[in-house]
């Protein structure tokens, strides 16, 4: 009996190890959690979540798609070239087939880009692709896009999952998905499922992925109990959760991405109604120390709408309030909201209270929405102790539509000006914005060179700084939970992870 117990114990603690291969390759299932909601992974429609981006990435391809270094790779296109002028893109179409069996053609497939882009709606992506002129067939497999203006951003735009192109219904893969209780299984489409050439031993060269969305704080504690190999869509609003993970259980990555990352003015009730006040605000905030509290390496803090230095930039728009202290910019910031107060408009930046004096109650209460979790605590509280030095009490609301403020922050899908004057235009309908800069966004789109657009949108980034509808604190925050085991990760710029790259066994 005692052997028998002793046996037993034993297979019980092989059983908990993962399968592994004879060469010693882990071949089991790779479990990928995702932070977010438990339904995420299986979302439809076009405005998608972190976890629902990655299922239609890796189920439904486009004609390009991204590695793991976010690098544009051929997927339904195996090769392009690109005209001199820049407004044409030629793709020859890989052999194969759809999900369904039939042929892959020039004309199943400009059908189905036609309906992708026709899906996107007023959506911004929809304005990032308003280049496109037409969509023809050139031979059985050929098919040219069409430009209206050089758009050198095109290939990162078609790698997007959104662009994704379903026939019969079905993408292409290279992935498929099961729903298993709640989780998202994906297992590697057989080249040969698809009239593509065989690999051999598919089997042994590829392993499912098991994803499943989950809120931050159970996503970690899932890595740091080895229930998860890796986290992905980590925000700020969940980074103080990183430091519970042990050096020993894996790594912390973080992408070296550009974006929004501030807060959106969505009305223009009372103090908020004249562009002044709105500016006082984005005056009061220490940018350097709203992040301090979370130790991130290289962080970039701006005042400028438009992350600095991107390709195009003309360098004309510098930081704003560069000749003043932080002490003297909230000085001025101060007597607005006090002018602002006595209904007497803009009082002297002198007429503080004298020192010493009771601080006195705010004379503007605002509302700040932002996403739940200790990181946003963090950032509502520095935010609070900013505008409390200019006489603004900050609240916090649950409810989005009631709030005076919301925080933005998103990673931008090409590093040019135009991606963030559309996420910020009238068309996304996020809150307050400047038709003044919409219209040199259009006619940007119209200029006959890249000098007179690159021109057109640094006065559109002009005409919304003014405006202060958008307080920027600088690039955005993208987080991982990397485990050592794991293949086929890279930070990149875009913190675009795919799962097919994951999926590859090393031989």
């Amino acid at each position: 009996m005692q052997a028998k117990s002793t046996a037993m114990k034993v297979l019980a603690v092989l059983a908990a190890f993962p399968l592994v291969s004879c060469s010693g390759v882990d071949t089991s299932a790779l479990d990928v959690a995702v932070i977010g909601a438990p339904d995420d992974p299986f979302q439809s429609g076009i405005r998608l979540t972190t976890a629902a981006q990655l299922v239609r990435g890796a189920t439904v391809e486009g004609l390009v798609a991204f590695d793991a270094e976010g690098r544009v790779i051929p997927a339904l296109a195996d090769r392009w070239i690109v005209t001199d002028d820049g407004q044409s893109y030629i793709f020859r179409l890989r052999d194969g087939n759809w999900a369904n069996g039939d042929e892959i053609t020039a004309d199943s497939a400009r059908r189905a880009l036609n309906a992708a882009l026709k899906s996107l709606g007023s959506t911004p992506l929809a304005l990032d692709l308003s280049g496109i002129d037409e969509i023809r067939t050139m031979a059985s497999r050929v098919i040219e896009i069409r430009l209206n203006r050089p758009m050198p951003f095109l290939l990162q735009l078609l790698a997007q999952p959104e662009l994704g192109l379903y026939h019969g219904k079905r993408g292409a893969g290279p992935m498929t998905l099961a729903r298993e209780n709640g989780t998202a299984r994906l297992t590697p489409v057989d080249p040969a499922d698809l009239g593509l050439p065989s690999i051999e031993n598919w089997d042994t060269r590829t392993r499912q992925i098991v994803l499943h969305s989950v809120a931050g704080p159970e996503a970690v504690e899932q890595f740091n109990e080895g229930e998860a190999d890796l986290v992905l869509g980590g925000r700020i609003e969940d980074f103080m959760l990183t430091r519970s993970v042990g050096i020993l259980r894996g790594t912390i990555q973080i992408d070296p991405v550009v974006g929004l990352f501030g807060l959106q003015v969505m009305n223009a009730r009372g103090f908020l109604a004249e562009p002044a006040n709105r500016e006082a605000l984005a005056m009061a905030v220490d940018r350097e120390a709203l992040i301090k509290p979370f130790g991130v390496g290289g962080w970039s803090p701006t005042t400028r709408i438009v992350t600095p230095s991107l390709e195009g930039d003309l360098g004309t728009i510098g930081e704003r309030w560069a000749g003043q202290s932080l002490d003297e910019r909230r000085q001025v910031a101060a007597a607005r909201v006090r002018g602002w107060a006595s209904g007497t408009g803009e009082a002297a930046a002198g007429d503080a209270p004298a020192g010493g004096a009771a601080p006195e109650p705010p004379a503007v209460t605002l509302q700040l929405w932002l996403p739940d979790g200790d990181g946003s605590q963090v950032l509502f509280e520095k935010l609070a102790e900013d505008f409390a030095t200019i006489g603004v009490g900050l609240g916090r609301t649950q409810d989005m539509q009631a709030a005076d403020l919301v925080l933005v922050d998103d990673v931008a899908r090409y590093p040019r000006a135009a991606w963030f004057l559309n996420r910020l235009s009238c068309a996304s309908r996020r809150g307050l914005c400047s038709q003044e800069a919409d219209t040199r966004v259009a006619e940007a789109e119209e200029a006959a060179t890249p000098e007179d657009r690159a021109a057109l949108l640094t006065e559109a980034e002009a005409e919304l700084t003014s405006a202060n509808v958008f307080i920027p604190f600088g690039t955005p925050i993208r987080w991982s939970l990397v485990r050592g085991s794991v293949n086929g990760f890279s930070p990149n710029a875009w913190g675009w992870h795919p799962l097919m790259p994951l999926a590859w066994l090393p031989k």
